[in-house]
């Protein structure tokens, strides 16, 4: 392989890695709380969660370009204190990645803290136990199976994210040259076996992902 492929790669398995961080961090709490909370704006949360999951990803990209490039509503106020910008850097990838998967997992984890009976809740309560030690101690781990679903299913839709981070992040290889950027460059100029020997990769990775994620749904059930 290339060293651009090298690097199309590593960056791919960085990139995921920190996104599906992020999205545990971030999302977990997140579908907690859509799950057994009643609050104002609730509905507007959710619409704005789930909205990258139906938009195509150049409109999510667009948004976040917006939001967080050179001249956006966060990124300009950033770029004039620092003279720094996210926009085509490998964070833009990050966060490009991070935002597309995190419908995936906040779907599924909220799925997964509504399955867990609330009466189980009930009784730690009973038991002196605060909201916080009940969800640790009892709706986490009755709810886990479906909530390492929803990251598998969160790590995969990252690495096969092309649109969003296209768009925030470029295509530089060596710099923000994700696979499935690599494979895109390779077809255009045709390198065929570049193009081949990613696809493959990508390919064996997400046949993994789809059979753990049929394995944890089906504990979860």
């Amino acid at each position: 392989m290339s060293p651009d492929t090298t690097s199309a790669l590593l960056l791919s398995l960085r990139v995921d890695a920190l996104a599906t961080l992020l999205n545990a961090l971030v999302g977990i709490p997140l579908a907690y709380l859509l799950a057994r909370r009643r609050f104002r704006g609730r509905a507007l949360i959710d619409l704005l969660t789930t909205l990258p999951l139906v938009l195509p990803p150049t409109v999510t990209g667009y948004y976040l370009i917006v939001l967080l490039g050179r001249r956006g509503w966060l990124g300009a106020p950033v770029y004039q204190l620092t003279g720094w910008s996210v926009a085509f850097t490998w964070y833009a990838a990050v966060v490009a990645a991070t935002v597309m998967a995190l419908p995936l997992l906040v779907r599924t984890a909220k799925a997964a803290f509504e399955s867990v009976d609330r009466d189980l809740e009930r009784a730690a309560y009973t038991l002196g136990r605060s909201e916080l030690r009940t969800a640790l101690e009892v709706t986490l781990p009755l709810a886990r199976n479906g909530i390492l679903a929803g990251l598998v299913l969160a790590f995969s839709r990252a690495l096969g994210e092309f649109g969003a981070t296209l768009m925030l992040a470029g295509n530089i290889p060596g710099k923000t040259a994700t696979v499935p950027l690599a494979i895109y460059t390779a077809v255009q100029t045709g390198e065929e076996s570049t193009a081949l020997v990613l696809v493959g990769v990508l390919t064996a990775l997400s046949c993994l992902v789809i059979v753990a994620a049929n394995r944890l749904g089906a504990r979860a059930t």
